[in-house]
């Protein structure tokens, strides 16, 4: 009887250390599979000596199903991004599923899922969990922020783009000038409409710039300026366009009401350029007469 139990003990070691084996081979095979995949562009590793004939990606609308159709799938990344760099942040098992939080760096150079380049690099994370069969990948779901990875492509825009825009022009209407120019990047293009006295500059480079160049020159020069009837219109590529007037009274007592658009483009949360449109001919009139 004891020396039943003993070896009853013997066979559940054996077991349990042949589990941990396999664990441990198929994390193993599945981070140099992916890192040889994506970093080493080796799509032909997607075949039946890493993954199952009938591996699934969990998908929407549809599963992606098969070696050929997953293979298919995930040349897009291959081909449509340069300076790629896959990282597995992290990685868990029990028993035959895997668990990666990982990190894609990329630039878009490529015909990505039909989208031409746009040169836009990306910085994505995401998880990803992965079911083994036999030694093989069987099946795997990615987890990410499929918003951030297509506002980072410039293909959907940030929608706090408006409210950066929109904070500017209350900024400037109270007069709290710093506070306007808190929400330009560092190297921002400020270009005024051709025709506009404020165009001799153009372009400003800097807020700096901006300031001294049209902002202080708008003030110094007028006895009341207003920017009335902002529209704020969102656009793709992280852009907005303003429609509203321009009332204002120079200093010459003459006074004026013209029709304008502000076309601005924001990067990383901070207005990178913009451009003026603006009925010059009634701000010349009033200026001149």
């Amino acid at each position: 009887m004891k020396k039943s139990m003993i070896l009853i003990a013997l066979v559940l070691l054996n077991i349990t250390f042949a589990q941990k084996s396999t664990v441990g081979n198929d994390i193993k095979m599945y981070e140099q599979v992916w890192d040889n995949i994506v970093n080493k562009d080796q799509i032909d590793l997607i075949k039946d000596k890493n993954f199952d004939s009938n591996i699934t990606l969990i998908s929407q609308p549809e599963n992606i199903v098969g070696i050929e159709a997953f293979k298919s799938f995930y040349q897009n990344y291959i081909s449509g991004f340069s300076e790629k760099k896959f990282t597995i942040v992290e990685i868990l098992s029990q028993g035959n599923k895997i668990v990666k939080q990982w990190n894609f760096k990329g630039k878009h150079t490529g015909t990505f899922f039909g989208i031409p380049p746009t040169g836009k690099s990306v910085d994505l994370s995401g998880v990803t969990i992965a079911v083994m069969k036999n030694g093989k990948i069987a099946q795997e779901q990615d987890f990410m922020d499929s918003l951030v990875f297509l506002q980072q492509l410039g293909l959907v825009s940030d929608p706090n783009n408006t409210t950066i825009v929109d904070n500017l022009y209350k900024a400037f209407a109270k007069g709290d000038i710093p506070t306007a120019l808190s929400y330009m990047d560092t190297e921002i293009v400020w270009n005024e409409a051709e025709g506009n006295k404020y165009a001799d500059g153009n372009p400003y480079i800097g807020p700096d710039a901006v300031l001294n160049g049209v902002f202080g020159r708008v003030v110094g020069e007028h006895d009341f300026f207003s920017l009335d009837g902002i529209e704020l219109h969102e656009m793709s590529n992280n852009k907005v366009l303003a429609t509203l007037r321009y009332k204002g009274k120079y200093k010459n007592g003459k006074e004026y009401n013209a029709q304008v658009a502000h076309f601005w483009t924001l990067k990383d949360g901070k207005i990178s350029c913009f451009q003026q449109y603006v009925d010059t001919k009634k701000l010349n009139d009033a200026l001149n007469k």
